[in-house]
């Protein structure tokens, strides 16, 4: 499979694009009003404990205090204590008051705080290095016996102290030379961060991890990479200095983009970032799909539109989900939607044919490198999946609530305002005696009150024996009115 990186430079943003088969799979935003906390090492201090709960709030130096629960803490993951003994309360490990050395593994989303691990970690391009656990792991996208087999002993024979290790996807292939050289750099590292925890005061970042341009080439650089194209001098310099130290052997695929072509004009990158803000996709057969993000969950439903098919019903609605399936995989990517989602396949009937949609839905999912778990048709024919976020979704780091309609997505109709401001005239008339009203409202609603309801209008004057008038107040949404005593 053919795959390039792009990578977009300004002095405000950095934009990662990866292009898989000449379409845009996922899409990274980093602002430099806001940068990613996800990896960053904390020493914090504990403001609150929550036994009801079983979690904490730990003070990070944020604007919001963070979230830390008892199954992201250290002991949870203890091998040799775990198996034998319950699992404790959260006062038991920590009280409030308390420096704790903490990890972000969740950014702040909407109005929830950052969420936190005691189980650090430090990655590198091969490996993830876990100074307080003892066991090594090796990534299950690397399926070769031999492979895991070579890779175990090279890691088992690096260590020099207590440690663990995950072996990354990346590692497949590379010399014992490569990995014991990313292994003494992570201990080293660790070492050198000891010591930096143990002066820190609460409220210090002690570790921060790469910015966006260097955490692509780390994590994102693929075997089936191509290029990597940077649009900016002394970023692609900075990149190039990052992969001959570290990544040897992605330098001959960075290239400095030089064209006029502003660099997502490549592939329709632009086109397609706008396309992902839209509710509705388009399926090339002529049907499409509706996302909707809430707090809670995001919602997929499959409708045929305009795809008729050729055969019968069933083959029609089968082919319908099977090109969703796909589309809806390639959508989680490039809007980066996560926690629970639920989509709404097009009923069927055959369970052969649930089970297919079901299968390639799986299969399209296999090249996205965020972890996600898919449950089986419901009763209601629904298909309940999970995918890890950590990350806020693109919508959210690109857009904000409507001003008009308050993120509800809908506004009160011109009927329903006609019909408030009637009820708010006959509480201004029982409580201010002989007074006269002007309405102030938008366009619209003035003008079906002079139209539409203008019969009513007269008819509550004539009740009230007061004059209502009416005065357009341009900066005013459909939704805005304010009665005026006169």
């Amino acid at each position: 499979m053919s795959e390039e990186i792009l990578i977009n430079i300004t002095p405000r943003e950095t934009r990662v694009a990866v292009i898989e088969q000449g379409a845009l799979q996922e899409i990274h935003i980093e602002r430099a009003t806001y940068q990613r906390l996800v990896g960053n090492i904390y020493r914090g201090r504990v403001v609150r404990v929550l036994p009801g709960m079983q979690a904490a709030f730990v003070e990070i130096g944020l604007n919001k205090a963070a979230f830390l629960h008892l199954s992201d803490m250290l002991w949870s993951a203890s091998e040799a204590t775990a198996p034998l003994q319950p699992m404790p309360e959260i006062h038991q490990l920590i009280t409030e008051g308390q420096d704790i050395t903490v990890q972000v593994i969740k950014d702040p989303i909407g109005t929830k705080g950052a969420r936190l691990t005691t189980h650090l970690s430090l990655s590198s391009r091969y490996l993830v290095f876990m100074p307080h656990l003892t066991h090594i792991g090796i990534s299950q996208r690397i399926e070769a016996p031999a492979e895991r087999e070579r890779l175990q002993h090279i890691i088992e024979g690096g260590k020099s102290e207590q440690g663990g290790y995950i072996v990354r996807t990346a590692a497949e292939g590379a010399s014992a030379i490569e990995l014991s050289a990313h292994q003494l750099y992570l201990q080293r590292y660790w070492h050198s961060l000891k010591q930096t925890i143990h002066h820190a005061a609460p409220g210090t970042r002690v570790h921060q991890d790469l910015p966006l341009l260097l955490r692509a080439l780390r994590d994102l650089v693929s075997v089936q990479t191509k290029k990597i194209r940077i649009d900016n001098q002394p970023d692609y310099t900075q990149a190039l200095i990052f992969a001959q130290d570290f990544i040897p052997n992605i330098v001959h695929r960075l290239v400095y983009y030089t064209q006029q072509r502003p660099l997502f004009d490549l592939y329709q990158v632009e086109d397609e970032i706008q396309k992902a803000l839209h509710r509705k996709v388009f399926l090339k057969s002529g049907g499409y799909l509706i996302f909707d993000q809430t707090e809670a969950m995001t919602t997929i439903d499959v409708n045929t539109g305009a795809f008729v098919g050729q055969r019968n019903l069933e083959q029609t609605i089968v082919k319908n989900n099977l090109e969703a399936a796909v589309a809806i995989a390639r959508q989680l990517r490039l809007r980066n939607l996560g926690g629970i989602l639920i989509i709404d396949f097009i009923d069927m009937q055959d369970e052969a044919h649930k089970q297919q949609v079901l299968n390639a839905l799986e299969q399209a999912l296999a090249g996205d490198n965020t972890k996600n778990k898919i449950s089986q048709v419901s009763s209601l024919g629904l298909v309940e999946m999970t995918r890890k976020r950590t990350r806020e979704s693109l919508e959210q780091i690109l857009c904000q609530p409507c001003p008009t309609c308050q993120g509800r997505g809908s506004i009160k109709s011109v009927e329903t305002i006609c019909n408030e401001i009637f009820r708010a005239l006959l509480r201004f008339a029982r409580a201010y005696r002989g007074a006269h009203f002007l309405v102030l409202a938008a366009q619209e609603v003035v003008d079906r009150m002079h139209h539409e309801e203008s019969m009513n209008v007269a008819t509550l004057e004539q009740s009230l024996q007061r004059s209502i008038k009416f005065q357009i107040e341009i900066l005013y949404t459909q939704e805005q009115f304010d009665v005026v005593l006169i």
